[in-house]
């Protein structure tokens, strides 16, 4: 009977052990799946301000596309009117006043389509990693396993593993 009731003791012991054990695993996964949300979070507000800065970009391309027409046109006005302010100025003997490309390099045309192929190469959003989905679709499956463990009352023997350790990040 005392073999028996030390075995009894020794169980009930384990058992608790094993209890605090799940315990901690279980609040453990609370703080992951916490950790997980955050990021989740925090991607979400990440692709928000990416989808603020695409309409940024589009409505910054449009104004510089109404810009550099307005420059084409007021360029196109230019080149007649001074094709004959020189010609006024060969026959009173004066020289020709220079170039615009000339006088600055950035209002010859080349300039401007130059600056409009820059600018219209827009950088390409890289994927969504395949291992992030992978992730939030092993942690989905985790909280429906753990939510189905909270149903079932059993005890297991095994070693707890390492818990992770949270750090100050200040």
């Amino acid at each position: 009977m005392e073999k028996i009731k030390a075995r009894l003791k020794a169980e009930f012991e384990a058992l608790e052990s094993e209890e605090r054990h799940l315990k901690e695993y279980k609040q453990e996964m609370d703080l992951l799946l916490q950790e997980k949300m955050a990021h989740v979070e925090e991607l979400r507000l990440i692709h928000a301000d990416i989808n603020v800065m695409e309409n940024t970009i589009k409505q910054s391309e449009n104004d510089l596309n109404k810009l550099l027409e307005s420059t084409r046109r007021l360029h196109d006005e230019y080149k007649p009117l001074k094709e004959h302010v020189d010609a006024l100025r060969m026959t009173l003997g004066l020289q020709r006043l220079p170039d615009l490309c000339e006088e600055e390099e950035k209002l010859s045309l080349d300039y401007f389509e130059k600056q409009k192929a820059e600018w219209q190469t827009e950088p390409q959003e890289p994927p969504i990693p395949e291992s992030l989905a992978a992730a939030a679709a092993a942690a989905q499956q985790l909280q429906v396993a753990r939510k189905q463990d909270t149903r079932q009352t059993a005890t297991f023997r095994q070693q707890p593993p390492p818990m992770k350790k949270k750090e100050d990040k200040y």
